[in-house]
């Protein structure tokens, strides 16, 4: 037997024995994270975390994990003519969202099609484990943007990938294929396309199989001695990303991007 739950307008949750299914699909091919898609996200996370019944949960996009934070949101547009101390609350939004998905004792697997972008690669790496399909690949453009790394994801990816990797993933904001990922350490499995959810509920069930308690306990142990440092190397990644995306190199990526030309970075 399974039931489906709605959170907000993108979300579902299918629970069905000891597994629970989650996915965001705004029906496009982009599905990108408004502002309000990640409060949905995080409420959904902190909703499953209370749930005694399940042992893992399956999170999964729609026809693409996703494009990452959606441009277009009115509420991100919202953020430059506000103070300060405004945008400094509205950026916690994204990073809220990841930490509660870290924060979830059942064990966490992100099943990856087609693409896995910027916040996206954020949202996955605060899971425990990820399914990607062959044809899908990871990017993060933020830093070829002039923007930072933020959403607390940078220790999150060294403790994956370590420093080397994790540096190449966010400096040079190229593709990741999903070969390269597997063998990085991003990728726990690599399988055919559209099989991601599939491959992931298999990992699920394997959980499913084994005594609860024991599994959450390891599971909080393994991630606590992983990312006992990370909060301190982040806490400020948020003001990071406030102060850049006011830089003229922040403006001048954007400009070159849309008008087709490579830019021209200063450093102011």
């Amino acid at each position: 037997m399974s039931n489906v739950e709605k959170v907000g307008d993108f979300i579902t949750i299918e629970r069905q024995g000891r597994v629970a299914v989650v996915r965001f699909d705004r029906g496009d091919r982009v599905n990108a994270l408004s502002v309000q898609l990640l409060r949905d996200l995080g409420a959904t996370a902190r909703l499953l975390r209370d749930d005694v019944t399940t042992s893992a949960i399956v999170l999964a996009g729609g026809r693409a994990f996703t494009g990452g934070a959606d441009l277009t949101d009115p509420e991100m547009a919202k953020r430059a003519t506000v103070s300060l101390l405004e945008r400094r609350e509205m950026l916690r939004a994204g990073p809220d969202m990841c930490d509660a998905w870290e924060a979830v004792d059942q064990v966490t697997i992100a099943a990856i099609e087609s693409f896995c972008i910027g916040g996206g690669v954020a949202l996955a790496a605060a899971c425990d484990f990820r399914i990607v399909a062959r044809g899908a690949h990871f990017r993060l453009p933020e830093i070829p943007l002039g923007m930072n790394m933020s959403w607390h994801t940078q220790p999150r990816l060294v403790n994956l990938i370590g420093p080397s990797r994790a540096k190449q993933l966010t400096i040079f904001g190229e593709r990741v294929t999903a070969e390269q990922a597997e063998a990085w350490g991003l990728a726990d499995e690599v399988c055919a396309d559209g099989e991601a959810l599939a491959a992931a509920r298999r990992w699920a069930d394997k959980v499913a199989a084994l005594p609860p308690v024991s599994v959450r306990m390891a599971k909080r142990g393994i991630t606590q001695a992983a990312t006992a440092l990370n909060a301190v190397s982040t806490y400020m990644d948020a003001d990071q990303f406030a102060l850049t995306a006011t830089s003229e190199d922040h403006r001048e990526a954007v400009t070159a991007f849309l008008e087709k030309r490579s830019p021209n970075f200063t450093g102011r």
